[in-house]
């Protein structure tokens, strides 16, 4: 008996052991969408990160799938193929598109206007079909340019299966890519961003309500798009103006759609204070500039007449005016030094170190933290000659002041060194042992 009880004890626990394998095995086959939360808040004008929790990992974005089927429809109006005015045909195949959805009938057409505004309020399924096939024929054609016009737009990690965000498990986003098209669709297409503060939409006697019940809610905001299917959960993405401040604000994965908007008017409201406390933060000092070798002829030139003030007419005694230094005196680049500023001729410098690997790591941390404010910002590692040795001072170049200043600021939160310099700055940083 003793010998069957060990053999039954025995079994119980490779059972056990196997089903804790088989629990590992399918927790790592999850889908990376099916945690569904994730969060982004960035400053609208600089792009600097507020707030963010897996911003980079893929979700399902439902129809926020959407805000790129009007990017490709504003684009089509931009580049003269379509006006607000065209009618587009609806095919059986759209017609019978699932919930939600305008009631479009086979062979009827809609106008591109209407279009828009069914996509932005409605956010009708049938008519992101009619957009897409109208536009490339299939919606799956469509859905290989919106994929490769997200590649365009520095979407890295979206990929798009049809129009509308309908469940696909191939249809992919993150909070940050989201951010990206949210920032160009208001930037490329001016004329037509406007439309995502539409309230209501009257169409054929009926009225749709948006979605996004910010808009008249939360002062401020100027749109732009809500999207929900069980996989995806309830996401947004909000626009807001306030004061002079910008913010964009992602949710993914919202449990119902009144938590997700409380949840996305907690992080602005985050947002905005943060921004306060930055804009009050006192301004990192600025270098003295580096005196170029004209500068220094002007200096110590002696007056053409040393000790002369002249006397004029009446007596009075009058200086001297100063005579110009001729140009052969100054190398090309010394002219252009001496030329009124180029309004990106400023920058960052994050460090100087003695080698040049951990410079380069430096400004890549200094990106990730920034986000999209500097990525017009050339990088740039200087190898530079002290006496003491030779230093590697990391730097993002061609920016505007405002921006420089800006990024050092926030960066100073994050107890990352930053200083804001003019291109003819020379820094003279100790470097720090890597």
């Amino acid at each position: 008996m003793k010998g069957l009880g060990a053999a039954r004890s025995g079994f119980a626990g490779t059972a056990l052991v196997c089903l804790l394998l088989s629990i590992l095995v399918l927790a790592s086959q999850i889908s990376p969408a099916s945690a569904r939360y994730a969060s982004l808040v960035v400053d609208g004008r600089t792009g600097a990160e507020l707030y963010s929790r897996h911003a980079d990992t893929k979700r399902y974005p439902a129809s926020l799938t959407k805000i790129m089927t009007l990017y490709m429809t504003f684009d089509a109006l931009k580049r003269g193929k379509w006006k607000l005015s065209t009618r587009l045909k609806v095919s059986r195949r759209a017609s019978r598109q699932p919930q939600t959805r305008l009631g479009l009938k086979p062979g009827e057409t809609i106008t591109v206007r209407d279009a828009i505004l069914a996509l932005i309020t409605r956010s009708a399924n049938d008519v992101a079909t009619v957009v897409g096939e109208n536009l490339a024929g299939t919606e799956l054609n469509f859905a290989r340019l919106m994929t490769r016009r997200a590649r365009d737009l520095g979407m890295k990690s979206t990929t798009f299966r049809n129009a509308s965000g309908l469940p696909n498990h191939g249809q992919l986003s993150t909070a940050r890519d989201m951010v990206k098209l949210a920032v160009a669709i208001r930037h490329d297409f001016p004329r037509y961003y406007p439309y995502f503060r539409t309230k209501q939409f009257r169409y054929k006697g009926r009225v749709f309500k948006n979605h996004n019940t910010l808009l008249g809610r939360y002062v401020g905001t100027e749109g732009i798009k809500t999207g929900y299917t069980n996989a995806s959960g309830y996401n947004l993405v909000a626009s807001v103006r306030r004061e002079g401040k910008h913010l964009i604000g992602v949710v993914f994965g919202g449990k119902t759609g009144a938590r997700r908007d409380r949840h996305m008017i907690r992080l602005l409201d985050r947002g905005f204070d943060k921004m306060t406390r930055i804009a009050e933060m006192p301004k990192p000092p600025l270098p003295k500039p580096r005196p170029t070798p004209g500068a220094l002829l002007l200096a110590e030139a002696p007056a053409s007449n040393p000790g002369s003030d002249v006397e004029d007419a009446s007596g009075q005694v009058v200086a001297e005016a100063p005579t110009a230094i001729p140009t052969e005196f100054f190398e090309r680049d010394e002219i252009a030094s001496v030329e009124p500023p180029v309004l990106t001729h400023w920058g960052i410098q994050v460090g100087a170190y003695s080698n040049d690997e951990p410079a380069k790591a430096i400004i890549s941390t200094a990106r990730d933290h920034l986000g999209p404010a500097l990525r017009h910002g050339r990088e740039r590692v200087e190898r530079v000659h002290r006496r003491h040795g030779t230093i590697y001072r990391a730097r993002i170049m061609g920016l505007r002041e405002v921006e420089a200043r800006d990024a050092c600021a926030i960066l100073v939160t994050k107890h990352l060194p930053c200083v804001p310099v003019p291109g003819d700055v020379d820094v003279a940083s100790a470097p720090i042992e890597d």
